[in-house]
């Protein structure tokens, strides 16, 4: 006859099944929806086009838009996530008012109430010549609408800028900003398609403010019109170019803006 204590001693140990492995499958799954998470709601890439915001932002620098800075704070995110409103000489990404399939990068000169104009390339804010350290003239004439803002166009504009100068110009020769909008200017203030042009941003249209330059690669403004397309003779410049063409001196640069008061 076996004691129990003999029957338990005797009994095979207990074996524990092994837990289940997430494959390789379900990790790559998860990694790609967190980043597709991050892209689509926390971050977007940008790529700069064209010379209108040097020497501040290179053409083709490459860009990550923080896409919550302006957004809508509840009462608790706003002690977690840093929202803030639109200043001005903050930097900003947004649909281009005339086409809002393309996006266009600039500096907020005037927010809401502001009273803007320019004499001779200098901008005055609500009557105070501006301080603007950013800003850069490529060209040593004086254009009668460019430099002297508001004043008789001497381009074609679109409508939303004759509704511009008609509605928001007041008698000492002032624009006032309207509600919701924001008036923006490219730092190459020569070579700038900006709301001179073609009106204000309205509010609605911010997407984000950038944040980081993460590659800046020294390519055409042809190459770089269409993000989302890569062209054949874009791939052999950069098969043929990468590293001698890529400003390495750019590479994680911090965007900033300029307080402007």
């Amino acid at each position: 006859m076996i004691s129990p204590a003999a029957a338990r001693a005797e009994s095979p140990p207990e074996v524990k099944a092994p837990e289940p492995r997430r494959g390789n499958l379900a990790e790559w799954v998860v990694t790609f929806i967190l980043l597709l998470f991050a892209i689509t709601v926390l971050v977007q890439p940008f790529v700069i086009p064209t010379v209108s915001m040097e020497d501040t932002l290179l053409r083709g620098d490459h860009l990550l838009v923080d896409k919550l800075a302006y957004a809508p704070s509840g009462s608790v995110s706003r002690f977690l996530l840093p929202y803030h409103e639109v200043r001005r000489g903050d930097i900003i990404v947004f649909r281009w008012p005339m086409d809002i399939r393309q996006n266009y990068v600039k500096r907020v000169i005037g927010t809401p109430g502001d009273r803007l104009r320019l004499i001779g390339k200098q901008v005055y804010l609500n009557g105070k010549k501006l301080d603007e350290p950013y800003k850069f003239h490529k060209t040593a004439y004086i254009d009668s609408y460019r430099d002297n803002f508001p004043s008789d166009p001497n381009v074609r504009l679109p409508d939303a800028a004759l509704r511009m100068l008609e509605h928001n110009v007041t008698k000492d020769g002032e624009v006032v900003v309207p509600p919701d909008m924001y008036f923006a200017m490219g730092d190459n203030r020569d070579n700038s398609l900006d709301s001179r042009y073609w009106g204000f941003v309205p509010r609605a249209n911010i997407i984000g403010k950038p944040f980081l330059v993460w590659w800046s690669y020294d390519a055409s403004t042809e190459h770089l019109a269409d993000p989302n397309i890569i062209s054949l003779d874009h791939l052999h410049d950069l098969g043929a170019h990468f590293f001698t063409k890529t400003r390495w001196n750019r590479t994680l640069r911090f965007v900033r803006g300029y307080p402007l008061q």
